[in-house]
């Protein structure tokens, strides 16, 4: 049997604050762009570097509770590092005036806020907290507000790995 893989990791920031909406059927979906840059020395070592953003989308699960669309929606915002894990889709539609359009997504299942409480620049890990943590948050104490709702228990967090 052929196997195939469409696996898509990315850390970079929000480029502006997410777009929440919800579907005529009552999902929620979160759309956001995310900044990843790279950077290299040119033939001349004048130090190069080229910015690209990707289009994320995050939906509610359909088994109700809280999803990655309300966990995006209540605790990233513009500026904020993120990881993403999910999938590469690409879709196509036709415009108004009947031109095909199309656009390549990124559709999470994973997305984990590496900015911190505070919304912290680069290094400030402190306070990170993956999606699944804040939303079995809220479903314990009913509405999580903060990360500061979440338990305590995650801000510790000590791992056995060798590194």
């Amino acid at each position: 049997m052929s196997r195939s893989l469409n696996k898509v990791t990315l850390i970079g920031n929000l480029g502006q604050d997410p777009e929440v909406r919800s579907t005529s059927t009552g999902g929620r979906v979160a759309n956001f762009s995310l900044a990843t840059s790279r950077q290299w020395s040119g033939q001349g070592g004048d130090k190069q570097e080229k910015t690209e953003w990707h289009k994320v989308v995050a939906w509610n699960n359909s088994k109700g509770g809280t999803g990655l669309a309300d966990v995006v929606e209540r605790y990233c915002k513009k500026g904020d590092k993120l990881y993403v894990e999910g999938r590469i889709e690409y879709r196509s539609w036709q415009d108004k005036d009947g031109q095909t359009r199309y656009t390549t997504e990124i559709i999470a299942n994973e997305i984990i806020m590496l900015s911190g409480r505070s919304g912290g620049g680069e290094g400030d890990y402190s306070g990170a907290k993956t999606a699944a943590a804040a939303g079995a948050a809220t479903k314990q104490e009913g509405k999580a507000e903060s990360f500061d709702d979440v338990p305590a228990a995650f801000d510790g967090e000590e791992d056995d790995l060798p590194f």
